[in-house]
Formats: structure tokens, sequence, C-alpha cells
């Protein structure tokens, strides 16, 4: 159990969208704000994001379909704080947001889950694998050209479902969902990221919360993960230099190595030509978000140099 809050008690409403995922992730927030003393509410909220599922978020405004809901209810007043999974959340804030924590990382890797095949070398030439993110489908083009890749959206259980329903032979999912879910059991197998690098921020929490809030700010302090704040700022760093979104095929993931400095490796693809992969990575000592935020331009700068094309280039 944490010890009693340092700040001062605050009545606190989380914003938070509706699916398993979304308020798992709310409600472990609201235990660990609990445990420190506060007082906190859920407001369940449907986003643009979960409404529209018949195409494409690259194709119907991004990720950011997913808090601009959550942003309003912040703004109105409605909702104090909004959870959200941070590779969801758009590079840049709008004006007067701030990530107020990031909490430290569940599993950032990629998932194989299949009912009949143990991994992605197993499934038959021309077989169907399922993902609606360009970063998984060209790396899983690089992996294994032969395959069709197929456009999959929804919740983790209605993904699940349409894979069980015979539609996909495989699909690929964040292992971090489906372990908070208790769902570790479908995964068959796990992606290294010299397999499939992940996304800026994948495996990771980000607590949003108007900026001038600082009594919020202060609350949610000793929930925050320095280290994996500093590495998803390198990430994010990258991906925002890049102009990146979901709909820009990039990854960008940082590890810690045993030295005390932070590698950061990024991949670029191309869907329209096919081209090889570009990759970029880079190493630095990193102790404050500024020198995260330097390692991610970098590394970003180095995608460049190599061939990658930034949105709107």
């Amino acid at each position: 159990m944490n010890s009693p809050a340092s700040t001062p008690p605050l009545s606190i409403v989380i914003a938070t969208r509706e699916s398993q995922l979304a308020l798992w992730q709310a409600e472990h927030v609201q235990q660990l704000l609990a445990a420190r003393g506060h007082s906190v509410q859920l407001l369940g909220m449907t986003t643009r994001g979960d409404q529209i599922l018949d195409r494409t978020l690259s194709k119907v405004g991004g990720k950011g379909l997913f808090v601009k809901e959550l942003e309003v209810a912040l703004e109105e007043g409605r909702a104090d704080i909004a959870v959200h999974s941070l590779k969801d959340v758009p590079m840049e804030l709008p004006p007067g947001f701030a990530l107020g924590c990031v909490m430290q990382r569940e599993d950032p890797r990629d998932a194989f889950v299949s009912p009949c095949w143990a991994s992605l070398d197993e499934v038959p030439r021309g077989g169907v694998v399922g993902t609606s993110s360009l970063r998984r489908q060209v790396l899983l083009q690089a992996l294994r050209p032969d395959l069709r890749i197929e456009p999959l959206r929804g919740n983790v259980n209605t993904r699940l479902r349409k894979l069980d329903e015979g539609q996909y032979d495989a699909i690929v999912l964040a292992a971090a969902g489906l372990k908070r879910l208790g769902l570790q059991g479908r995964i068959r197998a796990i992606f290294t990221p010299e397999q499939m690098l992940p996304a800026a921020g994948q495996g990771a929490l980000g607590i949003e919360v108007r900026a001038e809030r600082t009594d919020l700010i202060a609350a949610l302090a000793p929930l925050a993960h320095q280290p994996t704040w500093l590495t998803v700022t390198a990430e994010r760093a990258v991906s925002r230099a890049m102009g990146g979104s979901c709909s820009m095929p990039l990854a960008a993931h940082g590890q810690w190595l045993a030295d005390g400095t932070l590698q950061l490796r990024a991949a670029w693809g191309d869907l329209e030509t096919g081209a090889a992969l570009v990759r970029a990575e880079d190493t630095a000592r990193v102790h404050t978000l500024g020198e995260a935020d330097a390692l991610g331009l970098a590394v970003a700068a180095r995608l460049r140099a190599h061939g990658a094309r930034a949105a709107n280039a």
C-alpha cells in the first residue's frame, strides 16, 4: 500500500474511453490515486475513434480521434485528467494541455496471435494476417512479403472474435493490452524488437491534464516512472520530427543499456513503393526530457539522411 498523499486530497474525475482495455487502464489509475487518499470517479465516454470501425484510422483523422472528446471534457471541467495509451496520443498536444504523468511501461512489444500457427514463420504462403497499423504492415511485409495483410479494427475482444471466426489466419496486437486484460494465454509468440520494432509509446500509459492544474500534476507525481518518461519522450520526438501519425509507417523504440545509456532505434517504410525499410539508431546518456528529445531528433535526422521522407516533405 502506498503511503498517504503528500499533497492535499483531491476530488478527481478521470475521463476514459469505454472499451474494456481503456476502462482497465482508468481503473488502475483510480486505484493508485485512491490509495494515496484522493477521491476518484470515472467519466466513461465514446470517442469518434471508437465509432468509426469501417475505415482505417489513417483515412479518417488519425489516432487523435481517440482523445479529442476526452480533451473536451477536460476543457469544459467535466473531468480533471484523461488516461491514454500513449501510442494513441498525438505528438503535439493542443495548447493548454500537458502530459502530467507517464507511468511505468508494460511490455512494449507486439504479439502474434493465431488459433492455428505458433509463429509468423508457420503461416502458409498467402495466409491472411490482420492489422490496421501501417507500421505493423510494413514490418510484416519485410518479414513475410508472401502474406496478405488485411485491415483489422475494433477493440481487443472484437479483433480476437474476428480471428476466431476465421477471417484471418493470425493477427498482431500489442502485448501490453493482452496482458492487462488477462489474455496473455492468447499470445502464441512475442516479436522481438529486431523483428518488429514497436511504436512510439507502446505499452506506456500517459495521463493528460490541463497545463495550469499544478495541483493535479503534483498529485500525479508519485505515479510517474522517470525511465519510461525519458524513453517515450525520445521515441515521440522521432515521430514528431517525421510528422508521424498513424498515416505514416514509422516505428521508434528505446531501451536502456547496461551502461546506463538510452539506445533509440527507428524504422520507416514506404507502402507505395515497397522499398526496403530505412533504419537508424543512436545512443546517448539521457537525464532530462530535453536530452531525450534531442536524442529523438538526432535519430529522425539519421532516418531522413538515409532516405526516409517526413510527412508533407
